[in-house]
C-alpha cells in the first residue's frame, strides 16, 4: 500500500512501493502466513514513546528484520509483499503445469511464468528479441524517419520502472475540464535516470551518479555490439541529449500543480509547437481514433524536443534509440543484460546487494503484464465477501467522520463546506478487485517466448489505452492489480481504491481488536480519503474536474495551514545532510495527518458504548497509535533514501509516524506526554488542516 504518487494524470496513493520479496518452497496449495496487526515483539519499550514514538513502536522490528540482500529497503509492507509473492509463486507454479486442469486465466499466467523461469531459453535468445527494432533503427536515414520509429518503439516497449518513455510520452487521459471524457495526451519523457534533477544538480553525489550512468550506458552499448571506444563516444552523446531534455522538463514539485499540466490544443497547434515531428503520421501509425483536442502537459519540453530534432545529426538519434531499446528491454533479456540493469538501477542507485532470484522477478513480471488475470485467481483464494463488507463498513465510518470534521471546521465558510461535502458524497469506494475483469484472450502468450510475451502484453495495454480516446471514462477501471500491496486515490475519478493485497494481516487483521486495525488500515483509508482534499486533490471538484470550488479567503486559510506542514517536514533530514522536500511530500504528509485524525474519530465513535479494557498492559488508545506506527516499520538503505528524497512524494518512515503524532493531542494524552518533550509540538507549531 502506498499511504502514494503524484496526483494529476496519475493517482495519489499511500507509500513508495517497497518492491520487495523471500524465498520459500511453494506447497501444492499456497497459504498466506499470519502476522498480527499489533506485535509486542516489534516494540522497543526501552525508548520513551514521548521522545521517539516511531522507534518505541518499531525498534524491535528493525532489530529482527535486517534488509535482505536483494532488497533496497525492508518494511512491514515489503514483508507482506514478500508473502504475497510466495503465495502467487505457488499459484503460478501450479498453473504452469501443462498437464493440469487450467482455466483460461490460469493458462495465460502459467504459460507467462513458465516462459520467464525458463532461463535456458532466455539465455539462448540473447539480444535476438529486440533485433527487429534495432534493424528498424539502422534503416533510419533522416529525421523524418524518426516519427514512425518513435511510434513503433513507444507502442512496443515496456519502460523499465526507473526510466521514462522514449523521447516523450503519448497516451490517453481524462479531460481535466470534463472528467467523464477521455482525450489524447502528450507529456515529457526521454530520460534514462529517475528524474530530471539527476541531470541538473551540481553537488558531488549528483556528478558521481552521472559518471556512473555514463559507465552504464557505455556497458549497455558494448553488450549491444559497440567497440569500447565507440561506446564511450556514444554514451557522451546520449547523456548530452538527455541533459538537454532534462533541463526542459518540469520538476516534480512543479508537476504537483495540476494547472501547470493543462495545455489543451488541436493537432494543428501541436504541429506549430513542434513542426520537426510529424504528428499526424505519429497518430496514424499508432492508429489513434479520430480526435479534436489533446492535452500537452509540458509544452516547453515539446519545444525542446523540436529544437533537438533539427540540431542533432540523425546518427546521434539512432544511437539514442538503440541504447534505450536495449536498456528498457534488459530485465527481460539474457543474464548479461539483466545483470547490468540490476547493477546500475538497483545496486548503485538504490543499494541492493544481490539480484532477486529468478522466480521472484518472474512473479512480479507476471503481475505487471497480466495483473487482472492473476488477480482473479488470487482474490478467489484470499478475499472473502465478509472481508469486503467489513472493509466497506470501516470506509463508510471514516467518510462519516470526514463529514463531521468538515462541518465542524472553524476556518471554512459555509459555502465552501457545502462544496466539500458534495465532493465527499461523490467519492466512489472500490474495494478488493474490479467488478469486471480485463479480458486478455487476444494476448498471445507462449510458454517458451518470455521477451515476446512481455512485448505482446505491453502492446495489448498500449492498444487498450489508445482506444479509450474519445470514449466515456470507465469508472470501474483500476490502476493496480488485486494482489498489489498498496492503495490510492485518483483525483479525476474521485475514487479511493483498496486492492485485496493490502487488506491482509498485518495491515488488516480480522483476529485483532479494532484499535490497531483502525490505527493501521483505518488510517490508510483516511489517508486516501484526505488526498481528495490535500493541496492537489482539493483543486478537483466532486466530478473530478479541475475546477476551483473554494472562496478566495478559504483557499488562503487552507494554504496557510498546509504551509505549516511544509515547514514542519522540510526541517527533517531524509539521509545524511539531505532534507525532506516538504513541497514534494506535502500531499502525502497532509494525507497522513488527516487520515489518522479521521481514523481516530471513527474508532471512538464505533466503540463509544463499549467498555474497552487494556490489553497486554496497553490502553485501547495506546493500541490505536501503536497499530498506526507499526504499519510503517522499516529499514532503509541510505542509497534508497537518497534517491527517494529526490523522487518520492512520501517522507521517510520515521517522519511519517513522528510527524503525525506531534500534531495530535490525542496521542499526547494516550501516553501522558508533557510539553517540551520531542513528541509534543509547541502550541504555535501544531499543524491543523482537516
Amino acid at each position: 500500500m502506498n499511504r502514494n504518487v503524484s496526483c494529476f494524470l496519475v493517482v495519489c496513493s499511500l507509500l513508495f512501493s517497497y518492491a520487495a520479496i523471500a524465498q520459500s518452497s511453494s506447497s501444492s496449495e499456497p497459504v498466506l502466513p499470519y502476522s498480527p496487526s499489533l506485535d509486542l515483539t516489534s516494540m522497543d519499550k526501552s525508548i520513551d514513546p514521548c521522545a521517539d514514538f516511531y522507534h518505541y513502536s518499531c525498534g524491535g522490528w528493525q532489530k529482527k528484520n535486517p534488509i535482505p540482500p536483494d532488497q533496497t529497503s525492508w518494511s512491514v509492507y515489503g514483508k507482506l509483499y514478500e508473502d504475497n509473492l510466495n503465495f502467487l509463486r505457488g499459484m503460478l507454479e501450479q498453473a504452469a503445469k501443462p498437464g493440469s486442469q487450467r482455466s483460461a486465466v490460469e493458462q495465460k499466467t502459467g504459460d507467462f511464468y513458465a516462459a520467464c523461469v525458463n532461463e535456458a531459453a532466455v539465455e539462448k535468445q540473447g539480444l535476438s528479441p529486440v533485433q527487429p527494432e534495432l534493424d528498424l533503427i539502422a534503416k533510419v536515414k533522416s529525421v523524418k524517419d524518426l516519427t514512425p520509429l518513435v511510434a513503433h518503439l513507444q507502442f512496443a516497449y515496456f519502460r523499465y520502472s526507473y526510466t521514462s518513455p522514449m523521447l516523450f510520452a503519448g497516451a490517453s487521459t481524462q479531460d481535466p475540464d470534463n472528467s467523464e471524457q477521455v482525450i489524447a495526451d502528450v507529456d515529457q519523457g526521454g530520460l534514462g535516470l529517475p528524474d530530471r534533477d539527476y541531470y541538473t544538480r551540481t553537488d558531488a553525489k549528483s556528478k558521481e551518479t552521472r559518471d556512473r550512468y555514463l559507465q552504464h550506458v557505455q556497458k549497455v552499448l558494448e553488450l549491444a555490439g559497440d567497440s569500447p571506444d565507440l561506446a564511450k563516444k556514444n554514451a557522451d552523446t546520449i547523456l548530452r541529449i538527455e541533459t538537454v531534455l532534462a533541463q526542459a522538463s518540469l520538476t516534480l514539485v512543479e508537476r504537483r500543480d495540476p494547472h501547470k499540466l493543462v495545455h489543451k490544443m488541436k493537432v494543428a497547434d501541436l504541429m506549430q509547437l513542434a513542426p520537426n515531428f510529424d504528428w499526424p503520421a505519429y497518430y496514424r501509425v499508432l492508429e489513434y481514433p479520430q480526435f479534436d483536442v489533446l492535452n500537452v502537459d509540458a509544452p516547453e519540453f515539446i519545444k525542446q524536443v523540436n529544437a533537438l530534432l533539427s540540431a542533432e545529426p540523425v546518427e546521434n538519434w539512432k544511437t539514442y534509440f538503440r541504447f534505450h531499446v536495449v536498456d528498457t528491454s534488459s530485465p527481460y533479456l539474457s543474464s548479461k543484460f539483466a545483470e547490468e540493469s540490476f547493477d546500475f538501477y538497483r545496486k548503485y542507485l538504490r543499494g541492493a546487494k544481490e539480484m532477486q532470484p529468478r522466480w521472484k522477478r518472474c512473479v512480479q513480471y507476471t503481475d505487471h503484464s497480466l495483473g487482472e488475470a492473476l488477480g482473479q485467481v488470487y482474490v478467489a483464494k484470499v478475499f472473502s465477501p465478509e472481508l469486503k463488507q467489513s472493509t466497506l463498513d470501516m470506509v463508510q465510518r471514516i467518510e462519516a467522520a470526514m463529514g463531521e470534521r468538515i462541518r465542524a471546521l472553524d476556518w471554512m465558510s459555509p459555502e465552501t463546506k457545502r462544496q466539500a461535502l458534495t465532493k465527499l458524497a461523490g467519492i466512489r469506494n472500490k474495494i478488493g478487485y474490479p467488478d469486471k475483469w480485463r479480458d486478455y484472450s487476444s494476448v498471445k502468450i507462449s510458454p517458451d517466448d518470455f521477451a515476446g510475451n512481455v512485448q505482446r502484453a505491453h502492446q495489448f495495454e498500449s492498444r487498450r489505452d489508445i482506444n479509450k480516446i474519445g470514449k466515456p471514462v470507465d469508472h470501474g477501471e483500476w490502476d493496480i492489480s488485486a494482489p498489489t500491496v498498496d492503495a490510492y486515490y485518483n483525483p479525476q475519478m474521485n475514487d479511493i481504491n483498496f486492492p485485496a493485497g493490502v487488506l491482509q494481516p498485518p495491515l488488516y487483521d480480522a483476529k485483532m481488536d479494532d484499535a490497531p486495525n483502525y490505527g493501521d488500515t483505518g488510517g490508510t483509508i483516511g489517508h486516501e480519503l484526505t488526498h481528495g482534499f490535500d493541496d492537489e486533490g482539493s483543486q478537483f471538484d466532486a466530478r473530478g474536474n479541475l475546477k476551483n470550488w473554494w472562496t478566495k479567503e478559504d483557499r488562503e486559510k487552507f494554504d496557510a495551514r498546509t504551509k505549516c506542514v511544509d515547514d514542519q517536514y522540510s526541517a527533517y533530514f531524509a539521509v545524511d545532510d539531505v532534507h525532506v522536500n516538504g513541497k514534494l511530500t506535502l500531499g502525502e504528509n497532509v494525507a497522513d495527518l488527516g487520515g489518522e485524525i479521521l481514523a481516530y474519530i471513527a474508532w471512538q465513535d464505533m466503540t463509544k458504548d463499549m467498555h474497552l479494557q487494556p490489553v497486554d498492559g496497553l490502553t485501547p488508545e495506546q493500541r490505536f497509535f501503536i497499530g498506526f506506527a507499526q504499519w510503517d516499520c522499516a529499514n532503509e538503505r541510505p542509497e534508497d533514501l537518497r534517491m527517494r528524497a529526490m523522487t518520492d512524494p512520501h517522507s521517510p518512515a520515521q517522519n511519517r509516524i513522528n510527524g503525525v503524532v506531534v500534531n495530535m493531542p490525542e496521542f499526547q494524552q494516550a501516553f501522558q506526554c508533557k510539553a517540551g518533550q520531542p513528541m509534543v509540538a509547541a502550541a504555535d507549531k501544531v499543524c491543523k488542516v482537516w
